[in-house]
């Protein structure tokens, strides 16, 4: 079932590219990004532990290219992290908040992000289009998404939707995000979606 969906979506996609091999990006489907900006706490603890992981410096900030191969890949890591891992607060995990792990069976949406991030990571894709993005959901409450930057605009895997939409159709108010050039920074987003937020989705 699950490669069925996955080759469907790859031809989907092939068929949207048609024969160009590089087609220009979208403005529309761009995030825009401003200066830096304060580094979530939770990523600040998460960094201790894993030190490594937010010092890496990208030499390019070039998006990947989106090919049908890529398609497949997103789709088959979001897919699998969103049916292997279980929802459950850092509370309930833990006992307090802001925790931000690798899961193994359960996790917060900080953890879904950790782990599709590092299987992407190690599917030969740069660190650069892999990015943690912290927006606010309809009801005000705050959310973690995967931003992947391609050639073809920024996508989103949510751990909320089993659908890969680019980033400008989705419901959320998009606030900051890893930098490209350096794990351990963080810059704020430039959202100017905000009037039409409310119609997104329904």
């Amino acid at each position: 079932m699950i490669k069925s969906i996955i080759l469907a979506g790859a031809a989907l996609l092939l068929m949207s590219i048609g024969t160009q091999a590089g087609p220009a990006r979208s403005t529309a489907t761009v995030m825009q990004t401003g200066g830096r900006t304060s580094q979530p706490i939770g990523h600040y603890d998460f960094c201790q532990i894993y030190k490594d992981e937010c010092r890496i410096r990208s030499i390019s900030d070039t998006p990947v290219s989106l090919t049908p191969k890529l398609w497949a890949q997103l789709v088959q890591v979001n897919t699998q992290v969103n049916t292997d891992i279980k929802p459950a607060t850092d509370m309930e995990i833990w006992g307090k908040e802001e925790v931000w792990s690798y899961p193994t069976t359960v996790g917060d949406c900080e953890d879904y992000v950790l782990l599709k991030r590092r299987m992407l990571m190690q599917r030969g894709l740069p660190v650069s289009s892999l990015l943690i993005t912290v927006v606010r959901q309809m009801n005000g409450e705050g959310h973690a998404v995967l931003t992947v930057r391609t050639d073809r605009g920024d996508y989103i895997l949510d751990n909320l939707e089993p659908q890969i939409k680019p980033w400008n159709e989705t419901s959320y108010d998009y606030l900051k995000r890893q930098s490209t050039q350096y794990t351990g920074a963080w810059v704020s987003i430039t959202d100017d979606r905000q009037v039409l937020v409310g119609s997104i989705g329904k």
